[in-house]
This record gives C-alpha cells, structure tokens and sequence, in this order.
C-alpha cells in the first residue's frame, strides 16, 4: 500500500507513481487479494438469483417528510446491538493490521493514507458535513485488494482518539468483510433499504475493538443498484451520519467494473479511494474506473501489489531500533 494519490493524472500513471515513491511492481507477493474465484461466479447475472422476501416492492422512493421520517428513526434513542469479536488470529494471518499489536509496516501506510482521506473529509465538510464522514473503498477489478484495504482502513481510522468507525460491507454480490473478521452475517444494509420498518441503527454490530462497529450486507435482491438510487438510500445513509456525531461511515464497494452498486454509491460518499493493483490494473481500466465513479468529487488512489526498492523509503524497523546511547 502507499499514500493516496491525487485525482488527476496523465500520462502513465502507474510508471509515475513507481518513480516518484520508488516502487517495483511485482517484486513480491501482493499484500492481499480478494476472493480468487472467477468473476462469473463471484458476481453472478441478477436474473440467476431469487427476490429476497423483503424486497419483493419496487423500491422505495420516499418523499422529503417521509425522508425526514426515517431519519429521525435512526436518530432514535439507542437501540440493543450484538457485540462480537473479531479474530484477531485470522487478522494477523491475512497479513492485516492487528487491533493492540506493534506497529508494522502497513499500520505505518495506512497512517499515511488515512491523514490525507482525513484532510480531504475537512474540505467536503465545508460543502456537505454528512458527506464528508462517509468515504468509498473501491477498485477497477476483482481481486485488487479492496476488502483488504477497506478493512485495514478501517481499524487505523479506529485508533483515532475522537472518531468511530462504521464499517458498511457494501459488495453485495461478494461480501467478505464478515467472514474475514470472523463474525457471522446478518440483516444490513439492503434490509433497511428495502422495508422502511427496518430501523438501520440496529442492524449494527458491535466489535470488542474499540471505536469500530460493522454493518453487514443483508439480503441480496434483484434491484440492489435502484434502492441504492432512491430517497429512502440517502435518508438511511444520513441518518447513520448524523445518529453519532463522531461517526466515520467506510464502505467496502463492488469493483467499478464488475457491477453497477459502485458508481450510484460514489454518488452518496464524499470520497472514494480506489485501489490500484501496480501489477495488473491497466491505465484503460483505471480510466474507465474513474469514470464510473465521476458522482464523487473526490477520487483518490492507492497503489497495492507493489515493493520497496533498495535504498527506497521504508516503514516497519524505526520502531524496532534500540535508543542511541
């Protein structure tokens, strides 16, 4: 992983990025890829699936007094949520960032990434303040790591001493962010979209990390993609926002590609950060991402896949080393 890179870009970016952090594509293993299954039977053609019981309706398109309605739902006083914990063992062996364990490498990167993703939230928060604490992690393609990065993100912007981190999984064809934690899926997201009776505050789940919470997929559909387009998908969203004033909302995306949810959630965030695989994603799909994802003001890249050079900067021994004496 590396800083968030700016928006625009021409040329090659990818060989402008390798000269200037000093970077050498392919040299090692990845740092984390998505599921390796076929993208046929990861993302599968929506006709093949059955309506989910709940939303057999057309999505719902609520009036602003019926939005204001629902919001203040999620506003309501506190609800009970399930509590669990997070394997930590499986953490550390998909090489991720271990809630309380010593500083590494990576927990360094994504200290780096998340500082300008912060900055970039204290900008929006000047057009829109919801927006600005709600941000994207998407990629072109399957398996560039964006599950990794998105959960990584997530438990270093939990270290933050004033904000809480909710973790949506948003890839409803593929969503991995539960059983990578360890945690057993449930109601989420798509539920509250599609029965308005549904208060989406309590469809939360707890973590025994302190300050992150996770929100699961819920029930695929057919109409996943329109009920992300609705009124009733802003009002949920904002009253997520707005439910916790210290609440940062990180969404794990589909990739741009592969399916539609991405581009109308880009839409509802104030900014995406799009993984780059340096070995694999190509400049022509990096473009046609980015495109897709053209409803967010603010699109920020992270190379993945990617090793330090000799003599390159490198994180992980600083805090290793014995004082001067």
């Amino acid at each position: 992983m590396n800083d968030a890179t700016p928006r625009r870009y021409t040329g090659t970016l990818l060989e402008r990025a390798a000269s200037i952090y000093q970077l050498a594509p392919g040299a090692l293993p990845p740092l984390a890829l998505d599921d390796e299954r076929p993208f046929a039977a990861a993302y599968d053609d929506a006709n093949d699936l059955e309506p989910a019981a709940s939303s057999s309706a057309a999505p719902v398109a609520l009036s602003p007094a019926k939005a204001n309605a629902a919001t203040a739902r999620t506003r309501a006083a506190p609800v009970d949520r399930r509590r669990v914990s997070i394997d930590r063992d499986a953490l550390a062996a998909a090489g991720m960032i271990v809630p309380g364990a010593s500083v590494t490498a990576l927990a360094e990167e994504f200290r780096l990434v998340k500082r300008q993703l912060l900055l970039t939230s204290r900008s929006v928060a000047a057009v829109d303040p919801d927006k600005a604490r709600m941000m994207l992690v998407c990629s072109a393609n399957p398996n560039d790591g964006k599950t990794f990065s998105a959960i990584n993100l997530a438990m270093s912007l939990a270290a933050e001493t004033d904000a809480e981190i909710l973790l949506v999984d948003a890839d409803f064809a593929k969503p991995d962010v539960l059983q990578t934690l360890g945690v057993e899926a449930g109601a989420g997201l798509l539920d509250a979209l599609a029965d308005p009776g549904i208060d989406a505050e309590s469809l939360i789940i707890d973590t025994d990390v302190p300050q992150l919470a996770i929100l699961p997929a819920g029930t695929r559909s057919n109409t996943d993609t329109e009920m992300l387009a609705s009124e009733r998908a802003r009002a949920v969203l904002r009253g997520l926002v707005e439910a916790n004033p210290r609440r940062i909302m990180v969404f794990d995306s589909p990739p741009a590609l592969a399916a539609s949810p991405a581009s109308e959630l880009a839409a509802l965030v104030g900014q995406v950060m799009l993984v780059v695989r340096a070995d694999r994603t190509s400049e022509a799909d990096l473009r046609a991402a980015v495109g897709l994802l053209d409803g967010c003001e603010h699109v920020q890249l992270v190379l993945n896949a990617v090793s330090y050079r000799p003599g390159g900067r490198r994180f992980g021994t600083y805090y290793d080393q014995e004082p001067v004496k």
